[in-house]
């Protein structure tokens, strides 16, 4: 079974709507991808400016002044899974010449043919089917237009998802698609023009700032058939304990990020 077919999309928009308003504070990584994805759009300059630009997974709308900076006679469309970030959004970074979308990246509701350019930070990994998901961007962007995305790899928090394995057999921590499955249903007629990998390591001093991190920007665990209830005082302790045999010499705890670039274009 696809590994990605076990996320439950209501549990997703309900976690993210739930951090929206401790998300930005917690969030350091992810707006340093977000500003590395950045660096791949176009200038902006004479005859670079698309007409219409989506933020997909549009979160607390942090790149939405960014994308206006860049773009500034664009229409922009910022559009995301969770209401509540949304709302943050709107109330934090106006913009009135953008509009505010709540859908779904596999079931985007938009026309056809609409889009010149899709920027996605950090949001595809929580998509049931990659192949549905590039089906919606190759109907809704116009020819020639670009989707530019970051997206997380299947070596994300191994150590996390290592240290529990020694503990049960249950789901603990999310998973998300490696490259071959990722881009194995990508359409006739949206070409890879070029695709990356780094792995960015973060690391605390103790694993309890990993764990309200991950809290404080909503991306726990979401798989369906996680380990149910609440963990026993041994099991965590258990855990803890495996965790630690991956401090390193500098006696912090490392935590993986396994992080995907893709450029690609409709014909």
């Amino acid at each position: 079974m696809n590994a990605a077919a076990l996320l439950d999309k209501h549990r997703i928009a309900d976690s993210f709507s739930r951090a929206a308003l401790t998300y930005d504070a917690a969030a350091e990584l992810q707006r340093q991808i977000g500003h590395q994805l950045l660096e791949l759009l176009p200038s902006g300059g004479p005859g670079e400016t698309p007409g219409r630009v989506l933020d997909l997974g549009s979160g607390t709308g942090y790149f939405t002044p960014l994308l206006r900076q860049r773009f500034a006679a664009s229409q922009l469309v910022s559009l995301d899974l969770a209401q509540g970030m949304l709302a943050y959004a709107r109330q934090h970074r106006p913009d009135s010449h953008a509009a505010w979308v709540c859908g779904d990246a596999e079931a985007l509701p938009l026309a056809s043919d609409s889009l010149d350019l899709i920027f996605s930070s950090l949001a595809i990994q929580w998509c049931e089917r990659p192949d549905r998901l590039f089906a919606e961007i190759a109907r809704v962007l116009r020819p020639g237009g670009r989707f530019v995305v970051a997206t997380l790899g299947p070596d994300t928090l191994h150590e996390l998802r290592d240290a529990w394995a020694q503990v049960d057999g249950d789901m603990h921590v999310n998973r998300f698609a490696p490259r071959e499955q990722l881009l194995e249903g990508l359409p006739a007629g949206l070409r890879l023009q070029n695709f990356s990998t780094e792995n960015r390591v973060l690391r605390y001093t103790q694993l309890r700032q990993l764990t309200s991190e991950l809290k404080g920007i909503g991306a726990h665990n979401m798989n369906q058939g996680q380990a149910a209830g609440l963990t026993g005082k041994a099991r965590v302790q258990a855990f803890k304990a495996a965790y630690e045999q991956h401090r390193d010499a500098e006696g912090l705890l490392p935590a993986t990020y396994q992080v995907y670039y893709l450029q690609l274009q409709k014909d």
